[in-house]
């Protein structure tokens, strides 16, 4: 079911409300603005790797990636029952989280044609109680009715390898491992082992050693230019 949400986002990156939903070729696009295409996603990028690969060959692609930084819960009492409970989300999406969808994308980005912007949203997600008995399996006991967008609080466009380097301080030592990388970004290791990863597939960093177990980091040396 398409939320609210990803509705407004259409509308806020396409040309004209005329400009959403366009098919190109066996695809549907979200949105076109001028010669871009535009693909708005809230899950995983791997869901859509395929399809932007294909699209990439004949045409210049956005993906716009959201990351709710904060969520608004509204708990109704039932399916269309009235409101009982409005609280804040203790979880917070941070800008960093692309990478954990990254490392399943890197066969796709970087690319000439395609742009990845990276929007925090802020969002009001409506739910009622899921039905039937709770499963060992599940890790929820309702539905997600709808969510709304409330505020747009940020977005970064990455269009190259360059991009996701600068993402990481310059304070970071040289060469570096990734328990230098989390502890330069304030995350946990395992999460910056993902960073590393992206910053190696993508070219942003490259090998230069070991320090014991450790994988040793560096940014790749400027090409000088021929003649």
């Amino acid at each position: 079911m398409e939320t609210s949400l990803h509705r407004e986002l259409k509308l806020i990156y396409a040309a004209s409300p005329e400009d959403t939903e366009v098919r190109i070729g066996r695809f549907r696009i979200d949105a076109v603005n001028g010669k871009e295409l535009i693909e708005i996603q809230h899950g995983g990028l791997s869901a859509i790797r395929d399809k932007i690969q294909k699209l990439l060959k004949d045409h210049r692609v956005r993906v716009v990636k959201t990351i709710i930084a904060r969520k608004l819960l509204v708990k109704r009492k039932s399916r269309r029952g009235r409101v009982v409970e409005r609280r804040l989300s203790p979880k917070r999406g941070q800008l960093l989280d692309v990478f954990g969808d990254l490392v399943h994308f890197t066969r796709v980005f970087p690319h000439p044609r395609l742009t990845l912007e990276v929007l925090l949203v802020e969002v009001e997600e409506w739910r009622y109680p899921g039905h039937g008995r709770r499963r060992r399996w599940r890790l929820r006991d309702f539905q997600i009715e709808d969510q709304k967008l409330l505020e747009i609080q940020g977005h970064r466009v990455i269009r190259r390898a360059k991009d996701l380097a600068n993402m990481v301080p310059n304070s970071i030592p040289l060469p570096f491992d990734t328990q230098d990388l989390a502890n330069a970004l304030q995350i946990k290791r395992w999460e910056a082992q993902k960073v590393a990863y992206c910053l190696r597939h993508t070219g942003a960093a490259e090998p230069v050693g070991k320090r014991g177990n450790a994988i040793l980091y560096a940014w790749p040396k400027p090409k000088r230019k021929a003649g």
